[in-house]
């Protein structure tokens, strides 16, 4: 739970307990922003008693197993990783899984952005099939945000806050770091390896040793346990 460092501030307690309920009603990360505009106009509080009001709400919640979360895309109550388990057990709905070379594919687009789909399978020293990068595109995980000025002019990919927000992140320098991601187990993700993917070269580098250069940010195969986190936050406050 990240709490803000602004200056300590008196917080009306009308304005935390409306911020509070907002939060709890809300599915999606709400910013400081979106809660003032939600307020009607001449009763919006300003943007510091909003924050003020957010802190004091975090601070409160930080022994519960339900926190305040400070995401990308801004503030949002969910279920702590370490309840997931049981909170899950509630809904049929299973969280998904995800196979390596998905997490491979988006491992590589979140430490060399904005690459393109020839890159990634440079790295990988195999082809990337066409429906992981369809479903990084659906889940909103990744985004088209130009063409690389070469022939054929393939697209450049990059992370969105929606990945941020749903590992937890509210930026790239949060996530883990090279010696995680090196000593990172795929072993338990399924399936191992897109059918349709098929080797480049047997002397192409591996997405470990390429990315190892780099000093950017990295994910690994905690996406699993934070998907159950993530299945179950929201649906637990209604």
């Amino acid at each position: 739970m990240a709490v803000s460092s602004h200056p300590a501030q008196v917080v009306d307690v009308n304005t935390r307990r409306i911020v509070e309920a907002m939060l709890f009603a809300t599915s999606k990360p709400m910013t400081v922003k979106q809660i003032q505009d939600a307020f009607p106009e001449l009763e919006q509080p300003d943007a510091l008693d909003i924050q003020a009001s957010l802190d004091v709400i975090a601070r409160d919640y930080a022994d519960r197993p339900i926190g305040l979360k400070h995401l990308a895309s801004g503030y949002r109550f969910q279920v702590r990783e370490n309840y997931a388990p049981w909170v899950s057990r509630l809904f049929e709905e299973k969280p998904p899984r995800y196979s390596r070379a998905l997490l491979e594919t988006l491992a590589i687009i979140a430490y060399r952005q904005p690459t393109t789909r020839g890159e990634i399978e440079d790295i990988r020293g195999v082809s990337v099939s066409t429906g992981i990068i369809q479903t990084l595109l659906e889940r909103e995980w990744i985004r088209v945000i130009g063409h690389k000025d070469v022939p054929g002019r393939p697209a450049l990919y990059a992370t969105t806050r929606q990945f941020l927000d749903y590992f937890n992140l509210t930026s790239l320098n949060q996530l883990p770091t090279l010696e995680l991601i090196q000593n990172a187990d795929f072993g338990d993700l399924l399936p191992q390896q897109e059918h349709r993917e098929r080797p480049q070269t047997e002397s192409a580098p591996s997405a470990q040793s390429e990315i190892s250069t780099h000093t950017e940010p990295q994910i690994t195969s905690a996406a699993e346990g934070q998907a159950n986190a993530d299945s179950t936050e929201g649906r637990t406050r209604h």
